[in-house]
């Protein structure tokens, strides 16, 4: 590599026109060596200003620019290629650990392969999907509808130990079916389109309400509460006797509300904790039911200590707000009776899977653990004075750039969260989809936007940034991202459960009255002028 240096006369004769630059000694595309990235593009073009009009220096302007607009789009490109691989890295890993875990039931790795392809073909068609691999039922499963069996699957291989373990406490059994105002169907209805006589007609619909039906007796209850409020405490200690001595129920609480028991009295030996996070990811091999006491902000929490498949949560209200916790602490007792009885109607709650892509980062091993949110993820300027600087992407088609305070980008359930207070729609918790929700934008045309629940939006920080981002997910685990680094967003495959006091249609609407105050209004005098 050598440098020369491009010299010419302008039109009146006033000297030479210089511009420093370096060239390669024979071919043309070793030159782009030396524009590794668009920072040194942009650093050259700063430096060398066109004061005058020669045809080769304005021609080398545009070709350097032409690198920095094809060095940003490869940045772009690697940012996708990245969070892509993890994807199919993580698949990779689900399907290894469950060939390893039926070749050690004895299963050949033919059949685990014909499961994961059922499995995936399920997905594909976005239906909430149960595992339960500690069911002995799962051969006589049944045909039509969906099973818990097929969803609350660990994917690792457990020692002799904890197989003799689970046979002593084994997970219930449940099924899933569709119903709509009585009538109920172990088949769950797609939508199906009619084509005949050239006519296009929807037959049918999959929007029923989902009821849960236990196969089997539930045995096990994780209790996960408030903390710091005495009057949860309370409850806490009174609903925990209540199981144990009328339903002969095993109990799991945090390590937190065993300290609390214990201190309040020896008879609360019985309950069970977790020491460490290995433990943790093995929860719902081992839980059945979970029981938060407070608002919505103890769903959310419950909901996180699950990284995979959830189960269903009974939520009470023991908060401000309470759009996901639809039953009264007062009446526990019939609630609880109710629902070990079953069959529960049902809200599956769709959470997103979050990736954070460095442009640091050499290859996908290198990315972060992803991160799953209930309600939403933030992406907001944080402390900078300056506006955040956003470019998106729906499914690598550019979306547009947020120029504001920042970008909300939410599930349906957390429509009534952050979303709203940005101007955001509220929208029923079981209609599919993404809400794209700017916070205080620079443009009076930027309007929020829902889009399906099938995309992957990717939202990057661009080069030219004034200032680094931060994003953060359901309110916590704030994360800085500079510039060049992106937030990968898409749909997760493991919902969450909760189950309603009468179905999901009632208990939004109501949530909504009850909590917001929705369309309050005096009802206007019957007395006034009228049209004849």
């Amino acid at each position: 590599m050598t440098t020369s240096k491009l010299n010419s006369t302008d039109p009146h004769g006033n000297g030479d026109a210089s511009l420093p630059c370096s060239l390669p000694d024979n071919k043309f595309s070793d030159s782009l060596t030396l524009f590794h990235s668009e920072k040194a593009v942009q650093e050259l073009l700063q430096q060398t200003p066109i004061q005058h009009t020669d045809d080769h220096l304005i021609e080398f302007s545009e070709a350097l620019r032409t690198v920095a607009k094809a060095l940003k789009q490869a940045a772009e490109g690697k940012a996708f290629a990245q969070a892509e691989a993890a994807e199919w890295k993580r698949r990779f890993e689900l399907e290894r650990a469950q060939n390893q875990q039926l070749e050690h039931k004895g299963k050949s790795p033919g059949e685990c392969n014909g499961d994961i392809n059922a499995q995936r073909m399920e997905n594909s068609t976005n239906q909430p999907m149960l595992r339960n691999e500690a069911n002995e039922q799962s051969e006589n499963c049944c045909t039509n509808g969906l099973c818990s069996h097929e969803i609350l699957h660990d994917g690792e291989t457990d020692s002799h130990a904890k197989a003799v373990q689970n046979k002593m406490m084994r997970k219930a059994s449940f099924k899933l079916s569709w119903w709509c105002k009585g009538d109920i169907s172990d088949q769950h209805k797609h939508d199906i389109v009619s084509f005949e006589r050239g006519n296009i007609t929807t037959a049918g619909r999959s929007s029923k309400q989902i009821s849960l039906k236990w196969e089997s007796n539930p045995q096990t209850v994780l209790v996960m509460t408030k903390p710091n409020s005495t009057s949860v405490q309370i409850l806490c200690a009174e609903m925990i006797r209540w199981m144990k001595e009328h339903k002969k129920l095993n109990i799991y609480v945090e390590p937190r509300v065993m300290g609390e028991l214990l201190s309040e009295s020896s008879y609360f030996n019985f309950v069970q904790t977790w020491k460490d996070e290995k433990e943790i990811l093995s929860l719902h091999t081992k839980v059945d039911l979970v029981v938060t006491l407070g608002g919505d902000g103890t769903v959310l929490w419950a909901a996180s200590m699950f990284k995979g498949p959830v189960p269903p949560i009974v939520s009470f209200s023991l908060g401000s707000l309470g759009f996901m916790t639809p039953f009264h602490s007062e009446q526990y007792r019939d609630c609880l009776d109710s629902i070990l009885k079953g069959p529960i109607s049902i809200t599956l709650r769709h959470r997103m899977q979050c990736h954070v892509i460095r442009d640091a980062a050499k290859n996908e091993y290198e990315t972060e653990e992803p991160i799953l949110v209930l309600n939403e993820v933030t992406i907001d300027r944080g402390i900078s004075s300056f506006l955040a600087n956003l470019e998106c992407y729906c499914d690598n088609s550019f979306v547009t750039r947020v120029q504001g305070d920042g970008l909300i980008l939410s599930t349906t359930s957390g429509s009534t969260a952050y979303s709203l207070g940005a101007g955001g729609s509220m929208v029923h918790p079981q209609v599919p989809g993404i809400l794209f929700t700017p916070i205080c934008p620079h443009s009076l045309s930027f309007r929020p936007l829902i889009l399906p629940e099938h995309v992957t939006i990717r939202v990057q920080v661009p080069f030219n940034s004034r200032s680094p981002a931060w994003a953060s997910f359901d309110g916590k685990d704030r994360k800085q991202l500079a510039a060049g680094d992106a937030l990968v967003c898409s749909m997760a495959p493991w919902p969450v459960p909760t189950a309603c006091q009468i179905d999901s249609t009632n208990d939004f609407l109501r949530s909504i009255h009850d909590g917001l105050h929705w369309n309050l209004r005096k009802t206007q005098s019957v007395d006034g002028p009228q049209d004849l």
